[in-house]
């Protein structure tokens, strides 16, 4: 099954996407069981309720759910955590060793996305890049967890992100940190889907991702350096890790920070998908100050989107 958030921004209202008694995949409305996908709802055993209540029929079929814009699959989370050089071949490219613990920073959750909505590029960015993950959502609290195994049970799923992120800004040169770099309006789009640890591999997922249509990253969380149980118990023995917060797990070779390929202009569409997890697609645009009149060509907020695509 597959969790989803429709509707417009900040109005966004609870789904499914699930096999209907006839086989074919339908929307269904959680509004039955829950105001949101948020961390209550998922500490609370949701997951486990959709389940049961889909195996009982007893969930109303969502109509017109395909025209709606597609949300984050989770209500904003209370923290986004960033594991960074988390792929042998992505450390090199970077000129960087592979990490021998986690590369532990935090996005402002006000980064958080649709999957499809417009992406602003910073007025002055020059070297904005594209990275596909996987996104680890928490379902437990996890703090100073005593093993791997016990940070298993706090995932409750995962969801495909693209951490967009300004390279002079991340990186040295003039007071370049990563914190700057990742910390931009729109650079953390999630979805379209939660999909539960229990129905997927997160270990064993594709990864890709394109620009304008043209291949750029084609891996699998296979290569993951920390895989995602690794993560959570690692990162709650210097946080409180709670329902709802999300790891976006490092992302792999293929980033125009490699030199191979340019990096992200106003205009250009950038899609990322990881197997089983759905696909995302980024229209990019220059975004204005706060308190200037938006360019005709910047949409104010997004536009709804059509059907969704599956992986």
């Amino acid at each position: 099954m597959k969790i989803m958030r429709l509707g417009d921004i900040g109005k966004e209202q609870p789904a499914v996407l699930a096999r209907s008694a006839a086989g074919d995949e339908e929307y269904f409305s959680l509004l039955p069981l829950t105001g949101d996908v948020d961390g209550a709802f998922l500490a609370g055993g949701g997951l486990a309720k959709v389940r049961e209540a889909l195996d009982a029929g007893t969930l109303p079929v969502l109509e017109g759910a395909a025209g709606l814009r597609t949300g984050a699959p989770v209500a904003r989370p209370g923290a986004v955590v960033g594991i960074g050089m988390n792929y042998a071949a992505h450390a090199a490219e970077s000129g960087s060793a592979p990490p021998e613990i986690p590369v532990v920073f935090l996005k402002p959750t006000n980064t958080v996305t649709g999957p499809n909505d417009p992406a602003p590029v910073p007025p002055h960015s020059n070297k904005y890049d594209w990275e596909v993950e996987l996104g680890i959502v928490i379902g437990a609290e996890a703090s100073y967890l005593p093993s791997v195994e016990a940070a298993q049970d706090c995932i409750a799923g995962y969801v495909t992100a693209n951490d967009l992120s300004e390279r002079d800004y991340q990186l040295p040169g003039a007071a370049g940190q990563w914190t700057k770099g990742k910390s931009l309006p729109g650079s953390t789009p999630l979805g379209p889907w939660l999909v539960p640890a229990g129905e997927v591999d997160g270990g064993n997922l594709r990864l890709r991702s394109w620009v304008n249509g043209e291949a750029r990253q084609d891996s699998s969380t296979a290569g993951l350096i920390f895989d995602a149980a690794t993560l959570v118990h690692h990162c709650s023995q210097y946080m409180r890790l709670e329902p709802g917060d999300v790891i976006i797990t490092g992302t792999p070779e293929g980033v125009a920070l490699s030199g191979r390929f340019p990096y992200l202009r106003p205009g250009d569409v950038v899609e990322v998908e990881v197997e089983g997890l759905g696909r995302q697609r980024q229209e990019l645009y220059r975004a204005r100050p706060t308190n200037a009149q938006p360019a005709k060509h910047a949409p104010a907020q997004p536009a709804p989107q059509g059907q969704l695509q599956s992986s």
